[in-house]
């Protein structure tokens, strides 16, 4: 059983914000594949459904950025996920508009969800796919910057790295495992 967990924040005022950029990569996947949004427990809204004979979770947490770990760790106990099949799908600001990176561990790089998710999990070595969202311009905030939407100039490379994310995603849960899904997609940037 795999789980792909998109980290943002609830609510009609976060879902254009590129904190939510992990957020708008599940949807997306769900549009591409006429799924819906179907259960709703441990603060997580999520679609429960089968890929090739394996369960697959789809999960937003509902308790903001900041703790996402405490809506993740409940489902994994309870769906008894091991975390080699869990992947975090989530904004960087360390990387450019429209890039992705996949990765499989490393420290939270300043990341208050990822730092959440290390806290509840315990332990720092979990798959993600990190998202580019730029760096703050015009004396912007980290804050300011994360919690405002894409600016029109950037919308098409946006929807390049969330529609790249679904496909990494997609690669994953049809059978291959993280190491071949992180090398197939590292290469393409």
């Amino acid at each position: 059983m795999k789980m792909i967990v998109g980290l943002g924040n609830p609510g009609p005022k976060y879902t254009d914000t590129k904190h939510n950029v992990g957020f708008m990569a599940l949807d997306e996947w769900a549009f591409q594949n006429k799924e819906k949004y179907n259960k709703n427990k441990f603060e997580a809204l999520y679609i429960e459904t089968t890929v090739n004979g394996e369960k697959v979770l789809f999960v937003k947490p509902l308790t903001f950025m900041n703790d996402s770990g405490r809506a993740v760790r409940p489902l994994m106990d309870y769906y008894s996920i091991p975390i080699e099949d869990l992947v975090v799908v989530y904004d960087d600001m360390d990387m450019p508009v429209g890039k992705i990176r996949l990765r499989q561990k490393g420290g939270a790089g300043g990341h208050n969800g990822i730092k959440s998710l290390i806290q509840h999990l315990g332990t720092q070595d979990f798959n993600r796919i990190r998202i580019g969202v730029g760096r703050p311009q015009h004396n912007m905030t980290v804050i300011q910057h994360v919690l405002s939407p894409f600016p029109k100039n950037e919308h098409a490379e946006m929807l390049h790295s969330v529609k790249e994310s679904v496909d990494a995603i997609d690669h994953f849960i049809k059978g291959n495992n993280f190491l071949e899904t992180m090398n197939q997609f590292n290469k393409k940037g």
